[in-house]
């Protein structure tokens, strides 16, 4: 198909970031306690309210 808009300006915002090196996380669970760390963040800690559902990667309140 055709392409919207040159493609002079690819890449134009990632090229403008400052570059930021990767920081040292802790390791993630693996497994049954991955699978646990999930539920606990789905159906425990979630918030029961009216109206809209948030989503996992929103970041309102």
């Amino acid at each position: 198909g055709k392409v919207h808009g040159s493609l002079a300006r690819a890449g134009k915002v990632r090229g403008q970031t400052p570059k930021v090196q990767k920081q040292d996380k802790k390791k993630k669970p693996k497994g049954r306690a991955h699978k646990r760390e999930q539920y606990n963040r789905r159906f425990v800690t979630a918030v029961v309210g009216f109206g809209k559902k948030r989503g996992p990667n929103s970041s309102e309140k």
